[in-house]
């Protein structure tokens, strides 16, 4: 019998639309709303075809594997929390695990060393990153620790770079070589996109 506590979402669109995934605790993750999900995907349109994705902070992974089910070529997923990325595995597995390259650990040890790896590659990337919006423990400064994380990126090979935010935070112009060209608000949250200048 299911969990009664067991919380899912939903593929939008695309191959695997439908599909159900699971949620991890509310305690430890939000996910991403449809309708956000959905306006970040609308954006992207076609150009999502054949990119290397990377969600850091993936929680359950639903924005990644929405990618996979719109033709991304493979998705790169970073996840620190345990529970959170047992769920994880699972969706990826009931979705198209040879796709995914699933990574427990924390987003600002394994991102960069990521991007190193991937820099070479021929095809797009894009990045979408969501940070956790209370502030536990230790993640007072983690936007500021996000900002720096993406002007250190010096990959020359990335389409777009998605932040997900609290809609009362006011975000840099310019990140590195990457520039603030548009964001729309989702009640709480926002969607904020750069692009390399």
């Amino acid at each position: 019998m299911k969990n009664i506590n067991t919380f899912t979402t939903k593929i939008i669109a695309g191959k695997y639309k439908g599909k159900q995934l699971e949620l991890p605790s509310l305690d430890v993750t939000r996910s991403s709303k449809a309708r956000l999900k959905e306006s970040f995907f609308n954006v992207l349109q076609f150009d999502i075809i054949d990119t290397t994705f990377v969600e850091a902070f993936a929680g359950s992974g639903s924005i990644g594997l929405e990618a996979i089910s719109r033709d991304a070529k493979d998705v790169f997923f970073i996840e620190k929390d345990k529970a959170s990325y047992d769920v994880l595995i699972r969706n990826c597995k009931n979705v198209d695990i040879n796709k995914c390259n699933m990574n427990l650990g924390d987003t600002f040890e394994v991102f960069p060393k990521l991007m190193e790896s991937l820099k070479n590659r021929s095809n797009e990337m894009v990045i979408y990153i969501d940070p956790p919006f209370d502030f536990r423990d230790g993640m007072v400064d983690i936007y500021d620790r996000c900002f720096e994380m993406i002007s250190k990126i010096e990959n020359d090979n990335i389409l777009l770079i998605c932040f997900e935010h609290v809609t009362t935070l006011e975000l840099p112009e310019s990140l590195g070589k990457f520039t603030l060209t548009k964001s729309k608000k989702f009640g709480k949250s926002t969607l904020s996109y750069y692009k390399a200048q």
